[in-house]
């Protein structure tokens, strides 16, 4: 059972992500976190250059004597939101099992190391597998919902992970903080972004239906679009 998917960002009006290009200078950070609190989804996720933002560490030992099941482990099962980061071939070392207090969950392909399991596991990161060598994003949603009961899941960037995201038909809403400021250059991320693999793939986005707007303070907006798609099963060819 898929988890219902909010894609929760703050842009500029140029739909431009990077606040340190933002002019006027100021940044919407306390506007997203409490449309975070507001939104309590049961985990939020994040791609991997956003992830490691979040790491403490360095990358674990490249070798291991040990031989790991590609199967999900969970250091724990029983808290009340988790930090979900995508790392297909398992680049980031944590330093850390928590980021703010939700436990670190890491979404790996089969790809990933022994060596980089040992080390998760040394540090207590909970970590599941979805695909071969490449991430099922799909089957990643399932299995967070299967294992550790995932109903409501906030997604939050980067772009590359927002547009995989909506690409695959998953995403059903789309909570945008327009913030008073522009970026107006080339370069900067946006809420969603596509690779140079798949330029020209479109989201199989079929309605967008504004549900509320609401004036925040400081003159930014916050707009609640839900989100129809196509089949996913189509999008996705699962």
């Amino acid at each position: 059972m898929k988890p219902h998917v909010i894609c929760l960002m703050a842009s500029s009006v140029d739909g431009r992500t990077l606040h340190s290009r933002w002019r006027p200078k100021g940044s919407g950070g306390e506007l997203f976190e409490r449309v975070h609190d507001e939104l309590a989804g049961d985990a939020w996720l994040v791609g991997r250059v956003t992830g490691q933002e979040f790491a403490k560490g360095k990358p674990y030992p490249p070798s291991t004597n040990e031989t790991f099941p590609r199967e999900p482990w969970f250091a724990r099962r029983d808290a009340k939101a988790y930090g979900v980061v995508l790392d297909a071939h398992g680049k980031i070392g944590w330093g850390r099992s928590d980021i703010g207090g939700d436990p670190i969950v890491v979404v790996l392909s089969e790809a990933a190391s022994d060596a980089h399991l040992a080390g998760l596991r040394g540090e207590g990161v909970s970590y599941i597998f979805a695909g071969k060598s490449e991430l099922d994003l799909a089957l990643a949603l399932d299995i967070l919902n299967r294992e550790i009961g995932v109903k409501r899941l906030l997604l939050e960037g980067g772009g590359g992970a927002n547009g995989a995201f909506l690409r695959s038909g998953l995403v059903d809403e789309l909570n945008l903080i327009l913030c008073p400021a522009v970026d107006g250059a080339k370069g900067a991320p946006s809420v969603f972004d596509s690779t140079d693999v798949e330029p020209d793939r479109r989201a199989p986005v079929t309605a967008m239906t504004l549900e509320s707007s609401q004036a925040l303070e400081g003159g930014a907006m916050l707009l609640r679009y839900r989100i129809q798609n196509a089949d996913v099963q189509v999008a996705t060819g699962r």
